[in-house]
Order: C-alpha cells, then structure tokens, then sequence
C-alpha cells in the first residue's frame, strides 16, 4: 500500500523540485519541447521560492517521492523576476548562443520587439497589485495527478497566506491550458485582467499562446 501525504518542504527535496519544475514546464509536459537546459529554467521558475521562501512551499510524497509541489510568495514584490534570472544565465553561460536554448531567446526578443513596434503594447510584467499580493506556482508529475494531491497543495498555501494576513492570491496560467484553468476555478480562483500574448512560447502548432492571471480574496 502506497504511503501519501502533503508536508512542508525541506531542504532534502530540493533537487526533486527542480527536476519537477522542468518535467512539467511546458503546461504539464516537459519544458524540453522548447528549452534544454535545466538548471536554467529551474532558476527561473522555483529558485526564488525554494531558496528564499521555504516556508511557503508544500510537496506531495509517494512512498518517499516527491510528486508534486506547491510553491508560494507571501508578497509577489518581493519574488525574482524569471526573465531577469534568464538573462543573467543567457549573459554568464552563453545561453543564447546554445541549441537547446537560444530559438527560444531569439524567439522571446523577437516577440517582445514586434509587439511593441507594430502593436504598441509594451513589454510584460510580472502581476502586482495590493489586492492580490501574494502568489503560487504549482506542478504534479503525471503519476500524482488525480490523487486530491492538487486541491491539498493549493490548500495548504491558501491556509498559510490567511494566517500570515494577506488580502489576496493571484498565480500566473496558460489561457490554452484549459484543464489547469477549469481546475483552478473549481479551486475558488476567478479570471482578472486582459489575456496578452507571452513572448517565446509557441503552442504545439507553432501559434503564440496567451496569459492569464486568476486571482482569490482571502479576507
């Protein structure tokens, strides 16, 4: 009998969080499809949290593995800008010259080029607003998924942030990905804001995907 549960997370699970990060970066499959270099999109998109901010973050264990995680921020200003922490890799370690990597950068400079020439929309920011300040990231290998792992993780952020006092979650999606959207609804998260077209990032079809920020009073 499988032994299940969601705990705290500890320092023990750092590389199973990074390497989860990455198997499920590209909306639940793995960021690979567009960006080879693991320890880069690791930093991007749970060094802040798992590094900085540990006591916001929550995994799921199976038998002594880790399958999932939630990750939170307590206040959102507070949390490492991804294109940023890519850049400074791109500039260190030559990213954007490397195969596994370097489309993608020239692809994002491109996007964010074209859209504020042609289409006069500036270029995107990380979302802040006083309502909504703090946020959560969360990823489940495939083996975790439909378990009530999801809804347990997201709990336990949204309990933690209701006793440290803040107003407000918000996370970051994938307009596209609609099973994580109608997940998060079911949640108590609701859609807020414009949906702008993320730079880089290509649908499987090679059509531009869209943001969406969802967002949960916690008062």
């Amino acid at each position: 009998m499988q032994n299940k549960f969601v705990r705290q997370y500890q320092a023990k699970d750092r590389q199973q969080v990074r390497e989860i990060c990455y198997l499920t970066g590209y909306m639940g499959d793995s960021a690979e499809i567009y960006w080879k270099d693991r320890e880069s999109f690791a930093d991007m998109w749970c060094g802040y949290y798992i590094d900085k901010e540990p006591q916001s973050c929550f995994v799921a264990v199976v038998d002594e593995k880790v399958v999932g995680y939630s990750l939170g921020c307590l206040e959102s200003r507070n949390a490492w800008d991804p294109g940023k922490v890519g850049m400074k890799h791109a500039l260190k370690r030559g990213l954007i010259f490397t195969k596994g990597t370097g489309p993608a950068m020239w692809r994002t400079l491109f996007d964010v080029s074209s859209d504020l020439v042609i289409k006069r929309k500036p270029p995107m920011k990380p979302f802040i607003d006083s309502r909504w300040p703090s946020h959560l990231h969360i990823d489940i290998l495939q083996e975790g998924r439909g378990t009530g792992f999801g809804k347990e993780l997201i709990n336990r952020i949204i309990d933690r942030f209701r006793q440290m006092g803040s107003p407000g979650l918000h996370l970051e999606t994938v307009l596209e990905n609609r099973n994580a959207v109608q997940f998060f609804k079911a949640m108590g998260f609701q859609e807020f804001g414009d949906t702008p077209e993320l730079p880089g990032i290509r649908a499987k079809d090679g059509s531009r995907l869209h943001g969406l920020v969802m967002i949960m009073d916690l008062n």
